[in-house]
């Protein structure tokens, strides 16, 4: 634990001022459940972690309190609970886990905290079954849900909880805490970029290379639409050949995750390996890769056409820049890669003359 986690437990969260001085004020006298609200890499598994160190040091000798709060910030506390699904979504048996933990009395202290993690992907069925301990929990249990987002089957649930609100993490915070991680300033500014306010893609993203070359390559679309579909389909296909390229570091885990299961199911056999369970969580992290990856160059894009609206105000940047935001919001919809940008890139191409 470095020395500012042990001075701060928040010390991890970054950029979430509101957030943090609401769990703080809310550490002397807990709720039974908190709804940790906000997008991907916004620093709510920091601020479990964070929280759970206050709540289960509460009271204690200094020693002792040490101990709590160094075990909570690793999430190695007996009594701090960290409930995930292995799926895509959480199974009736995963809520249930909650549902058991929730009624088991802490091993050390006053207190049981318990994270559910990704909670937002948890079916009508299998929720149904936790309104109840939402309600009615035991008086030493506190209920920590981790989501993106509250689904409309999820309203009853999230009304049962103080929603605690997590931003993406702003721009200024993301540069500063990458430089302070010894990456150059001018690095920092394209990885901040890139990252779009997701600490964790922040971080991967400092150990690729190419980051730069993809920058300046989504930069320079505009100059190279010049009415034709040939320039479009070109410059489709040299994009998406990036992000295939961004992707690689990726496939390589993945196979050798594939091969050192494979190795494990030819040893113990195939039942219970979790192959499914695996395949899936692999597919989702190429999906939000290329996903980032397209959010990243749609917004450089935007960026070229704001520069260019405050410089030049006219129809054609207006215009431009609400064709983009559009074709961001339609990433939401899982759609065809090459579709949306030729579509996209054709509505950005010029009149031919």
């Amino acid at each position: 634990m470095t020395a500012d986690l042990a001075t701060d437990p928040f010390a991890g969260v970054i950029g979430q001022v509101a957030a943090v001085a609401q769990l703080r004020a809310s550490a002397a006298q807990p709720v039974h459940a908190y709804l940790f609200l906000g997008p991907h890499g916004s620093g709510r598994q920091a601020a479990a972690r964070g929280f759970a160190a206050l709540l289960l040091s509460e009271g204690l000798e200094p020693v002792v309190a040490e101990r709590a709060t160094r075990l909570a910030l690793r999430g190695q506390h007996p009594d701090l609970v960290r409930i995930e699904p292995t799926g895509n979504q959480y199974r009736e048996e995963e809520v249930r886990e909650i549902i058991i933990e929730a009624s088991r009395s802490p091993i050390e202290g006053a207190r049981k905290v318990i994270v559910a993690d990704r909670f937002h992907t948890a079916n009508p069925t299998a929720i149904g079954r936790l309104l109840k301990t939402l309600e009615e929990p035991p008086p030493s249990t506190i209920i920590v849900l981790l989501s993106e987002e509250v689904p409309e089957e999820q309203i009853t649930i999230a009304s049962r909880c103080v929603t605690v609100a997590f931003g993406a993490v702003p721009h200024p915070a993301v540069v500063e805490w990458l430089i302070g991680r010894g990456v150059e300033p001018d690095a920092a500014e394209t990885i901040a970029v890139a990252s779009s306010g997701d600490l964790r893609r922040a971080a991967d993203l400092t150990g690729d290379p190419a980051v730069a070359q993809r920058h300046a390559a989504w930069r320079a679309v505009p100059e190279r639409l010049d009415g034709s579909g040939a320039a479009v389909a070109i410059a489709v296909d040299e994009l998406r050949a990036m992000i295939d390229e961004a992707q690689g570091p990726i496939d390589e885990r993945h196979g050798a995750e594939l091969e050192a299961l494979a190795a494990r199911e030819e040893q113990l056999g195939t039942r219970g390996s979790g192959r499914r369970d695996l395949e899936a969580a692999q597919k989702r992290e190429v999906r939000r890769l290329r996903a980032d990856e397209l959010r990243f160059g749609l917004g450089t894009l935007a960026a070229v056409y704001r520069d260019d609206l405050f410089a030049h105000p006219t129809r054609r940047a207006l215009g431009a820049i609400g064709a983009i935001r559009r074709a961001n919001e339609a990433l939401e919809r899982n759609p065809n890669e090459a579709l949306l940008l030729q579509s996209l890139f054709l509505a950005l191409s010029p009149r031919p003359r």
